[in-house]
């Protein structure tokens, strides 16, 4: 599946992975006032083998097929400082 991932300007590390360039139709409008604006960050073919940085590739094939978006928050930290 092609995926299309876009960088949120309000949240550090946060991204958000659609199947469809620049259609958001199926996020939130809630989500999406809390991810602020969008700007692209890449494009790549996704596969449930695919090895993401931040994310399990089956979960955010599901996320995509399910419900046509899947959000990536940056890791909570384990430790406060």
């Amino acid at each position: 599946m092609k995926c299309y991932v876009y960088r949120s300007r309000r949240r550090a590390d946060a991204y958000l992975y659609l199947p469809r360039q620049d259609d958001f139709s199926e996020v939130p409008d809630a989500l999406m006032r809390l991810f602020g604006a969008a700007d692209f960050a890449l494009e790549f073919e996704l596969t449930p083998e695919r090895r993401l940085a931040q994310a399990d590739a089956v979960q955010v094939l599901g996320n995509l097929r399910g419900q046509g978006f899947h959000l990536q928050m940056p890791p909570a930290n384990e430790r406060p400082l």
